[in-house]
């Protein structure tokens, strides 16, 4: 079980877990707080309700955790397939009542939808710059005539008040490494796209980019639809 399966499955199981960390790059560590992951709808932000609001149609779930976006999605009724690579969380997802799971790689793939939703920063994922434009590339594949991409991003520039913006890099590119009960997970790469390298990409893959709603926190809501 991976790292951040298990802190999840303590969670789940019993209602009490250690301390989650998430090692950084750029920084000291953090703390996650699972109960996060399984917040309902009184508990979530705006821009995530905004997001769940406009979904519509057939609706894909990208890395959908523990499925609580999902499972608000059914409760209106409303056509969601959730997706996730973590096994655990896949099976928590089946065990708290989400009707259609997988456990899969968006990367491979292969069904149509009308709405793309990657809330929580799911688009980090991407990992680089041009793992960003990639997946851009990729989500057309999976979108329906008419249908729409919504997702969330944060502008980090803020880390860098007080030193230098990396030289070799995108300052939003970021590594992270979960660590539970002393155990540590394998680095992964994770990005955070600021307004204006959103707009410029999507633009150059063939997107319509719509900036939704800003927190006025660095974090905003955007819509892609094809050109």
């Amino acid at each position: 079980m991976d790292v951040f399966g298990k802190a999840l499955n303590d969670i789940y199981k019993t209602g009490e877990a250690d301390i989650l960390w998430l090692n950084n790059s750029y920084g000291e560590p953090e703390e996650m707080p699972l109960e996060f992951f399984f917040r309902d709808d009184e508990d979530m932000p705006v821009l995530e309700l905004q997001a769940l609001k406009m979904c519509n149609g057939k609706v894909l779930d990208i890395g959908a955790g523990v499925g609580s976006h999902a499972l608000l999605l059914q409760a209106f009724n409303i056509d969601v397939t959730a997706i996730d690579i973590s096994e655990v969380a896949v099976e928590i997802m089946k065990d708290r009542g989400v009707k259609k799971v997988l456990m899969q790689d968006v990367f491979t793939y292969q069904e149509k939808f009308d709405t793309i939703l990657m809330l929580m920063n799911g688009i980090g994922l991407a990992g680089t710059l041009a793992g960003f434009k990639n997946s851009l590339i990729k989500l057309k594949d999976l979108l329906n005539p008419g249908g729409q991409v919504l997702f969330d991003s944060s502008d980090i520039s803020y880390l860098y008040d007080d030193i230098p913006n990396p030289k070799d890099k995108y300052y939003g590119e970021v590594s992270y490494q979960y660590e539970y009960k002393g155990e540590k997970g394998d680095w992964f790469d994770w990005i955070y796209v600021d307004e204006e390298t959103i707009k410029s990409i999507a633009k150059e893959t063939g997107w319509d980019c719509e900036m939704i709603f800003d927190d006025g926190e660095d974090q905003y809501l955007v819509k892609l639809t094809l050109a």
